[in-house]
């Protein structure tokens, strides 16, 4: 497979795991940031290796056999992070744009080994899961903190955004995985939220609080 057909087949699992649904040309276009007739011409050569299911204006779909491979590397780009995070000490903010170049490392042994020298997680340094080498996820139950009620405490588990500056700004708030977060309470005006972290109180706005995973404690 080529560089381009493994973004393809990264960006389709991606949006259909978003969208629970088929995913749209354009919506593909959108995220890849590139034409739709573009993304029509990868989808029918993508329809001949059957790695996907594509009818023209129906939408595509993966393939068991398309699947895999999407989670396979989905799951090298999560350990390559972890490994930058936990063994080169890279910010969690610098990985994602160096494990895209890294993800396209065709080596299975590599990989493996890469894995059993990580210790196996099973999340990358942004809460996300990461594939075992059969494809199976461990998922972790998990909610956004905009959905918690006033005095409910969650463990801070994941991020919906994982933008460079997204990533930056909590970590001047001082917000990392692990932070135990107390909901205090929401002004209804423009819903941001007053929470508490480690005994330090402070407001966030409602957009932070959607794209914070946190799991009740």
């Amino acid at each position: 497979m080529t560089f381009s057909e493994e973004n393809y087949l990264k960006t389709i699992y991606h949006l259909t795991n978003l969208l629970d649904s088929e995913v749209s040309t354009n919506a593909i276009a959108e995220k890849m940031e590139t034409k739709a007739s573009s993304v029509t011409d990868m989808l029918k050569k993508l329809a001949e290796k059957d790695l996907v299911h594509y009818k023209k204006y129906q939408g595509v779909s993966l393939t068991e056999n398309g699947k895999l491979l999407a989670k396979m590397i989905v799951r090298k780009h999560r350990l390559w992070e972890v490994f930058l995070v936990e063994k080169l000490d890279f910010s969690w903010d610098e990985v994602h744009d160096i494990a895209e170049q890294l993800e396209h490392i065709k080596s299975e042994k590599l990989i493996n080994k890469l894995d059993d020298f990580l210790g196996n997680p099973t999340e990358d340094p942004h809460g996300d899961p990461i594939p075992d080498s059969s494809g199976r996820i461990i998922k972790v139950e998990k909610q956004l903190l905009s959905e918690l009620s006033e005095n409910q405490i969650g463990l801070c588990v994941g991020v919906k955004d994982t933008s460079s500056e997204f990533l930056k700004y909590l970590d001047k708030q001082g917000i990392a995985l692990g932070s135990s977060i107390e909901f205090i309470a929401k002004e209804h005006f423009d819903l941001s939220l007053r929470i508490k972290i480690d005994n330090k109180e402070l407001t966030i706005s409602n957009k932070i609080a959607i794209n914070l995973y946190v799991r009740l404690v």
